[in-house]
């Protein structure tokens, strides 16, 4: 697999990223916190979604949005494909909105489809196995040394595919031991239904069979004779319940005819009274209108009308709505006007006051600027003062130069000479030094050996030697040496005298230069005061006249303000006089309204009168009817009463009665034959169930005993399969176990070069061991920092170099992807890691991604991605670079050219 191409929209730091990625080796860098190890993470949650974060969803999302998009472009066995995955923030969570996977022939949708086609089908490795074989993330290159043996043995095995073996392996002994269950189980249910079959066989069923169903024979006969004379005496109990039922139905139907008669006969008084009450409402209301109708001529005259009716209402009031219109159209013009004239009289009110507090706060600042002014003159007079004690403290300054052999700026120079001097003088002292000493102990030695006869040059006998004037000649050296030492350190004191004048007019120079330029600039900020001053006072008088010209233009528009104030009252008194008229008007219309409030209601009286009298009518015809019911009634009534046979009827009730008596007798005496013949059918049940359940039992035995016997077969097929399966789990872990102990030999010896260690053993449950040169063995979790982190990315790399090599051509294995393998590593180690890397290339490795800030590391990169993070948004960018136009850029600098 080769990773293409990533595009990140608000990923983590990344708000909108899109990175394209090459064959070999390239690596991410950047300052710590700048996002590098996102990119990482982006292609390995676009692989596997949410389980490769560490966190949420939510922890993919940028901080502030409420969508994220991850797209990777991959090429896998020759095919390209492209995974897109889209994450939506609704509510208070973070969800997987859409995710798809598209290659060349294929579509998939869905998180966990996706998920499993590219763990399942692609790789062959879930998201767990992608992080221990080419994932090495910051913090995890100890992972699979500090996994407990079982632990690092599923993930090795996992890794190799052997994890299917075992898991088939496990699959057929939980098969054998189910079988086993299910076998011993079947047995025991086989010596059960033996047992079974034995019992029932010595119970003779077939003849009690046949006992029972003669004796139900017998029984059946006597039930039915009982049953003929329980029939005769429901027949004879049903004609006399007939007899008394028709009966009682006349006998009700009488008591309902009476009923009924006594309801009509009630009615009817209750509707000549309801007729009579109507007849007393007709005649109230005909007094009620006769009284409005009087009433009516004089509200008339009140409202100004000829005459009390509708058009002459409706005239009126057509005249009074087009004066109120007129009215209520000069009432709103002086309204309107009003409003105007108050606003104008507003306006002109708060423009008065703007421009006399715009005069005052001109006034103000003119007092202001004076005072300034003022504070400024006085400065300046302070200011001047202090130039003259500058001016004199200079000129005290020049003086000092005035007895010296050098000028004002000299003095620098002059040191440095006295100093030149005095160095050189201390080196010819400490020449003299030397020498003096030497020609002294020469001196000293002499005199030793003159004291003891021997000559001083040659050690000879003094007697007849030629050296003997050699002695006077050192003693006058170390005088002369003496005299020059005396006469340099003179020198000495003298030039050191003349270096402390030199410093202290070195101090001069530099005080009288500082004092210039104090000078120069007391003198430019007394200039500045003087023109602060003038210029305030001139300011200051046009901002009283400006002031006078605001006040006078205060007092114009107040002036104004008051006259508009008077229109404004005027227009007002206009409105109230209208709104007197309209009010004069509602009047006339309230009277208006009251006459046509009688005429409708003298309209509504005739009408309930005209509604009453029908009502009274209908009630007339109503009784009418009532009457001729009633007649019909008591006609039936007197028809009924004829047809009546009390005697007939309690001749029945007797017949009834001794029925009733019987068959109360007659069906106790069933129940109890009938509880005889239902034991005997459940016993005859019983029986034929019991001959049914001996021959069941004989067929499941039968069955039973081929069940067992195929069972028994296959248990020994399973302990052969799992067999099988354990055997070949250990030949190919032992194989695998000697490649990868090759190849971690192999990338050991490369990545740490020494000769301490002599070579690791890996045994058949992978546990490591380290052996020193000396035989000596250690466990990896002995080795330094630096040794240990080595050897687990040796570990890792070749675990990840065998993966590769086993697999190639059926399913390539992803890009290695190394995040900050050089936490733990000094310079000569991350030289050994590069090593490694370039040597990994060599193995096959298409595809190498690494993130590290290490310049070695950098240096032989293929291609640069350069993370940076905006401090200010605190979103990160991520630019591809090409690493040889970079290098060559690089050594340029370096060289200076």
């Amino acid at each position: 697999m080769k990773f293409d191409r990533l595009r990140l929209s608000n990923f983590k730091p990344y708000a909108d990223t899109d990175l394209r990625f090459d064959d070999g080796v390239t690596v991410i860098h950047g300052l710590n916190g700048s996002g590098k190890s996102s990119l990482l993470e982006a292609c390995f949650f676009a692989l596997y979604g949410s389980k490769a974060l560490d966190g949420t969803l939510d922890d993919a999302v940028t901080t502030g949005a409420d969508e994220t998009d991850v797209e990777l472009w991959f090429t896998h066995a020759g095919e390209e494909y492209r995974i897109t995955r889209e994450l939506r923030r609704s509510g208070g969570s973070v969800s997987t909105r859409t995710c798809v996977l598209e290659g060349a022939d294929s579509t998939v949708e869905g998180a966990r489809d996706v998920r499993e086609f590219v763990g399942d089908d692609l790789l062959r490795m879930d998201s767990e196995a992608f992080r221990n074989c080419a994932y090495i993330r910051q913090g995890e290159v100890n992972r699979l040394i500090n996994a407990s043996p079982r632990e690092r043995r599923e993930m090795i095995d996992d890794l190799l595919q052997l994890g299917k073996l075992e898991e088939y392996r496990e699959r057929a002994s939980d098969a054998r031991l189910g079988v086993e269950d299910v076998l011993a189980d079947e047995r025991g249910g086989l010596n059960k239904l033996d047992e079974q079959i034995d019992a029932k066989e010595e119970q003779d069923l077939h003849d009690r069979l046949n006992q029972l169903k003669s004796d139900l024979s017998d029984l059946g006969s006597e039930i039915e004779r009982f049953e003929g004379n329980r029939d005769d005496a429901r027949e004879t109990k049903e004609a006399a319940v007939s007899i008394i039922e028709e009966a009682e139905e006349r006998e009700s139907e009488l008591e309902d005819l009476t009923e009924e008669i006594e309801q009509k006969e009630a009615s009817i008084r209750e509707t000549e009274s309801e007729r009579e009450t109507l007849l007393e409402q007709i005649t109230e209301i005909r007094e009620d209108v006769d009284e409005r109708e009087a009433e009516l001529e004089g509200l008339a005259d009140a409202a100004g009308i000829d005459a009390a009716t509708e058009t002459a209402v409706a005239d009126a009031r057509e005249t009074l709505d087009e004066r109120e219109a007129e009215l209520r159209e000069q009432r709103q013009e002086q309204r309107d006007r009003v409003t105007t004239l108050e606003s104008e009289v507003e306006s002109l009110e708060t423009e008065a006051n703007r421009l006399r507090e715009q005069a005052a706060e001109k006034r103000e600042r003119a007092e202001e600027l004076e005072a300034a002014a003022d504070d400024a003159e006085s400065d300046l007079e302070a200011l001047r003062e202090d130039i003259d004690d500058v001016a004199a403290e200079h000129a005290e300054l020049e003086a000092k130069f005035a007895d010296e052999p050098i000028g004002m700026g000299e003095a620098e120079a002059h040191r440095e000479q006295i100093r030149e001097e005095l160095e050189a003088v201390r080196e010819e002292i400490q020449t003299t030094v030397e020498e003096l000493s030497v020609a002294r102990k020469t001196v000293e030695e002499a005199e030793e050996l003159l004291e003891a006869g021997n000559c001083p040059e040659c050690g000879q006998p003094v007697e007849d030697s030629p050296h003997v004037d050699t002695l006077e000649a050192d003693r006058e050296r170390v005088e002369a040496l003496e005299a020059e030492l005396g006469e340099r350190n003179g020198e000495k004191a003298q030039l050191q005298a003349d270096l402390e004048t030199a410093e202290s007019l070195v101090e001069a120079e530099s005080r009288a230069e500082s004092l210039a330029d104090k000078q120069e600039m007391l003198e430019e900020r007394a200039e500045t005061l003087k023109a602060d001053a003038e210029e305030g006072r001139a300011d200051a008088k046009g901002l009283r006249e400006a002031a006078d010209e605001l006040a006078e233009d205060a007092e114009e528009t107040e002036t104004e303000a008051e006259g508009q104030a008077e229109e404004a009252t005027a227009a007002r008194e206009r409105v109230a006089d209208l709104d007197e008229e309209l009010t004069e008007l509602d009047q006339r219309r309230e009277r208006l309204d009251d006459v046509e409030d009688a005429i409708d209601a003298i309209d509504d009286a005739e009408d309930q009168i005209d509604r009453l009298r029908e009502k009274r009518e209908s009630k007339a015809e109503l009784a009418a009817e009532r009457r001729d019911r009633l007649d019909d009634l008591r006609e039936r009534r007197e028809g009924l009463r004829e047809k009546f046979d009390r005697e007939r009827v309690e001749q029945a009730r007797n017949k009834l009665e001794s029925a009733a008596d019987y068959l109360e007798r007659v069906e106790g005496k069933l129940e109890e034959l009938d509880e005889q013949r239902d034991g005997l059918t459940g016993k005859i049940g019983s029986v034929q169930a019991e001959i049914r359940s001996l021959e069941a039992l004989r067929e499941d035995r039968d069955q039973l005993a081929e069940t067992v016997a195929d069972l028994e077969s296959l248990h020994e097929e399973t302990e052969t399969l799992e067999q099988t399966y354990g055997d070949l789990r250990a030949e190919l872990r032992q194989r695998n176990v000697e490649s990868l102990e090759r190849m971690l030999n192999e990338t050991f010896d490369l990545a740490y070069g020494n000769d301490a260690y002599s070579h690791i053993e890996l045994d058949g449950e992978y546990e490591l061991t380290v052996y020193q040169k000396d035989g000596t063995p250690l466990s990896p979790d002995q080795l330094s920092g630096g040794e240990r982190a080595l050897f687990n990315l040796s570990l890792r790399c070749a675990i990840y170099r065998l993966l590769s090599e086993g697999i190639e051509g059926a399913a390539p294995t992803p890009p290695l992807i190394l995040d900050e393998p050089t936490v733990f590593l000094d310079s000569g180690h991350v030289s050994r890691l590069a090593d490694l890397i370039e040597e990994m290339r060599g193995f096959g490795v298409r595809q190498i991604l690494i993130v590290s800030h290490d310049e070695e590391l950098v240096d032989a990169a293929a291609d640069l991605v350069t993370v940076e993070k905006d401090t200010t948004t605190n979103r990160s960018t991520a630019r591809r670079e090409d690493a040889a136009t970079l290098a060559g850029v690089k050594a340029m600098l370096e060289s200076g050219d």
